[in-house]
């Protein structure tokens, strides 16, 4: 039988993997052809390095999340798991930042820099894009809320499963 606590954990490391497995779907089939004036393009993510980095580093983590899955609590290596999952949390964090950031030009366009907004011509991709990015912040959320369980669940064996007590016996 599975401990409710190993199961919340599985739970939650599934909701992860899932999230970040649909923003590499996503966002690796994101594209749309589109014209502008007489001039034809293609917009696909592969163009923009953001949007790379943003795939490859959902691709790992998702990878990393699949491993993980099937590591038990028990076993010596679940401190580098917890180890792990910070550093993929921070992966995750600066590559759905880079891939914002890009986002919100292709989107407002910046007229500091003359560039104008993309999203009018080719919806389709940017709607995909948005759709990604919402896809990544879900991962983002559950890697923090993962990691906050884990280290819980690692300090409460660490010091020996007692419950904290705030106020001394027989007051």
């Amino acid at each position: 039988m599975v401990k409710p606590k190993r199961l919340l954990g599985l739970l939650i490391r599934l909701i992860a993997f899932g999230a970040t497995l649909a923003a590499v779907i996503i966002m690796a089939t994101s594209r749309e052809k589109g014209s502008f004036f007489a001039l034809s393009y293609e917009a696909k993510y592969s163009d923009t390095p953001a949007f790379k980095y943003f795939v490859i580093a959902n691709a790992i983590v998702t990878v990393y999340g699949f491993l993980a899955l099937f590591i038990p609590s028990e076993s010596p290596l679940w401190r580098l798991v917890l180890a792990l999952d910070l550093v993929f949390t921070m992966l995750l964090i600066s590559s759905i930042s880079a891939a914002l950031a890009v986002a919100q030009v292709g989107k407002k366009g910046n007229s500091s820099a003359g560039w104008l907004p993309v999203c009018g011509q080719v919806t389709k991709y940017c709607n995909q894009v948005t759709g990604a990015l919402v896809a990544g912040f879900i991962a983002i959320i559950t890697y923090i809320i993962l990691l906050l369980y884990s280290f819980y669940t690692f300090l409460n064996s660490l010091l020996g499963k007692t419950p904290c007590r705030l106020s001394s016996p027989g007051i």
